[in-house]
Parts: C-alpha cells; structure tokens; sequence
C-alpha cells in the first residue's frame, strides 16, 4: 500500500487515540512493525491559533516515519488554514477525523458528527486539499446509528474529492466502540471504491487479523486497542501476514522491561512529572494479568519517582519468575 509517494513496509497501521498516540508510544509501535503510525487527533482552531499545547501534539522526529498527523474541526476554512500550517511539516500525510464518537467531540459537530453531514464533508475535504501538497486521506465510521448507515456514499464523496486513502472503523457512533466490528460493512466501502481502504476494528490475534484482511479485501489494517500495553502485536500480525508464522506473547520479563523502557523515554520525552502522570494507564496495560499486578498497579499509582516505579516493577518481576 502506498500514501502518495510513500511505500509502508508493512500493511499494518497504528490508530489514532487520544491520550495514547503520543511521539514516544509512535516510536515504539513503529520499532515493532507498524508500517505506518498516527497522532492523536489535533484540533485544527487550536492549529491555526498556535496553541502551545497543541504544538506539543505536533512532535515528531525521524524514528516516527512515516507518520500521518489526524486533524479534526467542522468549519472548512479553519481545517483548510490547518493543513496550510501543517504543509512544511514532516507528517506524510494530513487525515481528516470523521469518527471520533466521543461526546465533547460530537457535540460540536466534529468527528463522527460528521457523517450526518455529507455535503460539508466535501466543503471540508476540498479545503483540506486545496491547501496542502500532501496527501490527503480520512477515517470514517459505518454511519451515526443502525438506521443511518452512510459508509458508502460518504466513501465515494472522499473518492470523488481525491482522498488517497480511507480508513474505515466498522462500527457506526451509536456504538462506541461496544459490540463487534461489522468487517461486511468495511467490505462494502472496499468493494464501492476504487481508492486504497484500510479496515479498523476488533483486530489483535493474527489468525484473525488475517483472515478479515483477506475476506474484506483491505488494502491494510488499522490496530488500536489492541495495542493496549502490547506493542508486540504489530510484530504479531506482520509475522504471520508476510511470513505465515506465529510468534509468542511476550513473557513478563519482555512486558516488564517494556514499561520500564517506555516509562524512561516519557521522561525523557516529557520530564518526570507529566510522564509518571502518563504512564498509570500504560504499565497497568503492561502489567495486567501478572501475579501480584492488581497490588503493584495501585502502589504504582501512588508513586512519587520513577526510582519507585522502577522498584515496584522489578520486584514485581522476581514474582514472576519462572
């Protein structure tokens, strides 16, 4: 699959997710066989108007490409000025939010909201296109309810605006992400357009993983959630995709040594301070499963110092010897 002028190595992509997309969770995905990898989705008022935080989303070095940086608004002019901002950026591409389900996202009419409004999603996606060199792609949803599935002809709108790319999650706001990815409904946007499509949803276990590549006919896969506390999986599913084979689970002492590498590049990255703030949710992930993890899960959470969090870690890992 390629992005514009880009080759991914592997038909394997890392999601955009708030709060977990960072430079630093990029970098690792990236170094496990993602063939390409995502940020967290970046307002595009807050581009234009050079937020300081927002800057901080906008991080990117060598070790992240090829990254495409996630945008998302409802007012074509100011997703139009953003794309303009990002043009000299490193990203490879610009991918426009059509998805996002959350509540304080919807409710302005970005993300998944978007679906409801065919016609502005033209507006918006010209736009976009009319101020940037880069490719330009989008992520959608199967619609906003089960009475209102619209993937296809919000597809053939992006293909006909010129979209290098559309990622498809399959399952409609309504959902959230509860129930079961439709793979029928990502094989249906497949099959109505003739631009790449990249499938989204329920993907983890390689066999799988797999199997609803090869029935739906995707030109590459989307994983997230799955990537929770188990950057592993990218090598899990490009093993078994180019080469057939099937490779272990991390043991504890991988996952262990993981959180404690990923914890030292978010303070590197971040500082001590925001990165043990940060980093809760992810050794939790790491961790999670392991004899005595409930127990070293809360004792991480009240940690001062990353000496702390590195002791509860390791002695965490003698409890799990074998």
């Amino acid at each position: 699959m390629k992005i514009g002028s880009i080759s991914l190595d592997a038909p394997v992509i890392f999601a955009p997710m708030a709060g977990i997309s960072d430079l630093v969770y990029r970098r690792i995905c990236r170094s496990f066989g993602a063939g390409m990898v995502t940020t967290e989705m970046v307002s595009a008022k807050a581009i234009v108007h050079e937020n300081a935080n927002t800057s901080l989303l906008l991080r990117t070095d060598a070790a992240d490409f090829p990254c495409v940086v996630q945008i998302f608004g409802s007012d074509p002019d100011s997703m139009g000025r953003a794309a303009a901002f990002l043009d000299d950026s490193q990203f490879v591409a610009i991918d426009i939010n059509m998805g996002c389900p959350a509540p304080k996202i919807v409710k302005n009419g970005d993300g998944a909201a978007l679906m409801r409004e065919p016609a502005l999603i033209a507006k918006i996606i010209r736009a976009v296109k009319a101020n940037t060199s880069k490719p330009v792609t989008c992520k959608i949803r199967l619609g906003w309810d089960f009475n209102s599935i619209n993937c296809i002809e919000i597809a053939k709108i992006a293909e006909d605006c010129d979209v290098s790319a559309i990622t498809v999650h399959g399952r409609v706001r309504s959902q959230m992400f509860t129930g079961t990815a439709c793979w029928e409904g990502i094989k249906s946007v497949k099959n109505a357009v003739n631009v790449p499509v990249v499938g989204n949803g329920d993907i983890g276990e390689p066999v799988r993983a797999a199997q609803l590549m090869a029935e739906s006919g995707v030109d590459a896969l989307m994983i997230g959630r799955a990537s929770y506390g188990d950057p592993w999986v990218f090598k899990r599913v490009v093993s078994f995709l180019q080469r057939g084979i099937v490779l272990p689970m991390p043991t504890p002492q991988e996952k262990i040594a993981m959180a404690l590498e990923h914890s030292e590049a978010a303070i590197e990255h971040d500082g001590e301070k925001i990165a043990l703030r940060e980093m809760r949710k992810h050794i939790a992930w790491y961790i999670k499963g392991l004899r005595g993890a409930a127990e070293a899960k809360a004792r991480v959470n009240n940690s001062k110092s990353f000496d702390e969090v590195r002791d509860i870690l390791l002695r965490l890992e003698g409890d799990n010897a074998y």
